[in-house]
């Protein structure tokens, strides 16, 4: 395992967690576009299947524009794949999310 890419993929996972964990206030729906791949592909249990960055982007303005705190619980990541599990308080209760990412290139 590389170091250095294991390295770039935790600090893509750093700057995405980042540029929203703080609410809607701290948002930087900017960097958020340079860290995300143009096709990603998102799918969950509330959202259902979205392909490309513009859908994902505004969905998860809506989650972060009702979250009241943010609490990461564990990080897993590799080379190419990272996993994250987190709870996020919002409205109704505190929900827990489990994300699952593939890096390639810087995204």
């Amino acid at each position: 395992m590389s170091t250095n890419t294991t390295e770039r993929t935790a600090a893509l996972l750093d700057g995405y967690y980042d540029s929203w964990k703080g609410g809607l206030a701290t948002f930087d729906e900017a960097r958020l576009r340079s860290l995300l791949a143009p096709n990603l592909d998102f799918e969950g249990p509330i959202a259902g299947r979205r392909t490309g960055a513009e859908p994902f982007l505004q969905g998860l303005a809506r989650v972060v524009g009702t979250m009241r705190a943010f609490h990461p619980l564990q990080r897993i990541h590799g080379e190419t794949e990272a996993s994250a599990l987190y709870d996020c308080d919002l409205p109704g209760g505190r929900v827990r999310f489990a994300e699952f990412f593939r890096v390639a290139g810087d995204r």
